[in-house]
């Protein structure tokens, strides 16, 4: 089924959301969680809008895990139903004002119960608390290369960053030192802004999927749109075809997948370590 191009802000919010990383931990506090000026900047720079109510957040908690954590996945990163943290309609909510209702309401054609029985201080609460793990997965950058206290400062083992660098990290699978890493020492001479360069590289362009058809047919192309309830995509030929996300399966092609994989594993020490070592690389 092929539709007219449209939505265009919404597709660029999608592949907004879809470039934040994954995490596994969250920022300590006093170490460039909100409220510092760094990730204060990340999220007003990301358009994630007000910052959540965190007293209505941790009433959240035990509502989410209770009712949305068996489909979402723990804290809304994924599981039989799309990740939360890479949604367009948790994007646009404020307050409550998009989650709340779809939450009451469900969407019983997309395979998403209703929950009735929710006050609307318990669907508030429970939208502020989807609205922090956004919050936290956008600040995993700002919180490493923030951590040391001095942005300018190099703080690592240099040697221990190059055995993590050839060993554990599995950089020099696709980096070469001799080739696209050559003199990034010199070329990026500022520690901070190589911390930020393999924290949360940039994402190179549209997003590719390949989207499989429930008669097996597929179709790759470059991501219009992708929500949780949508897929737009434009193939090779400049066609652009739209189905309900429920009747397709999409595999996103991420060149940046190694580096995602990489934010839940990072110590402190390997992010300080590595950054010293490519300091070195002149």
């Amino acid at each position: 089924m092929v539709h007219s191009r449209r939505g265009w802000t919404r597709a660029a919010a999608t592949i907004l959301v879809c470039s934040l990383p994954l995490l596994a931990q969250e920022p300590a506090p006093g170490r460039g969680g909100r409220g510092g000026n760094s990730s204060e900047s990340t999220r007003v720079f990301l358009g994630l809008g007000p910052a959540p109510d965190r007293e209505a957040a941790k009433k959240g908690d035990p509502l989410f895990a209770q009712n949305c954590a068996g489909c979402h996945g723990d804290k809304g990163r994924g599981g039989q139903a799309p990740s939360l943290v890479r949604s367009v309609l948790v994007l646009h909510d404020e307050k409550g004002t998009e989650i709340g209702p779809l939450v009451h309401n469900g969407r019983p054609q997309a395979g998403m119960p209703a929950f009735p029985n929710l006050t609307q201080d318990e669907l508030y609460s429970l939208s502020q608390y989807i609205h922090l793990q956004v919050e936290l997965v956008a600040n995993r950058g700002s919180y490493g290369a923030t951590y040391s206290g001095v942005r300018s400062q190099v703080t690592g083992d240099a040697r221990q960053g190059e055995e993590f660098f050839n060993g554990a990290g599995g950089c020099g699978k696709c980096h070469s030192i001799t080739g696209d890493l050559a003199h990034i020492g010199t070329r990026i001479p500022q520690a901070a802004a190589l911390r930020s360069r393999f924290l949360w590289p940039a994402t190179p362009g549209p997003a590719v999927a390949k989207v499989t058809l429930a008669s097996g047919e597929t179709v790759t192309g470059k991501i219009r749109k992708l929500s949780d309830f949508d897929v737009i995509l434009a193939d090779a030929a400049g066609n652009v075809h739209y189905w309900p996300r429920r009747e397709v399966r999409v595999e996103l092609e991420d060149p940046l997948a190694a580096h995602r994989a990489l934010l839940a594993k990072y110590t402190d020490a390997d992010i300080h370590n590595l950054t010293a070592y490519l300091v070195t690389l002149k």
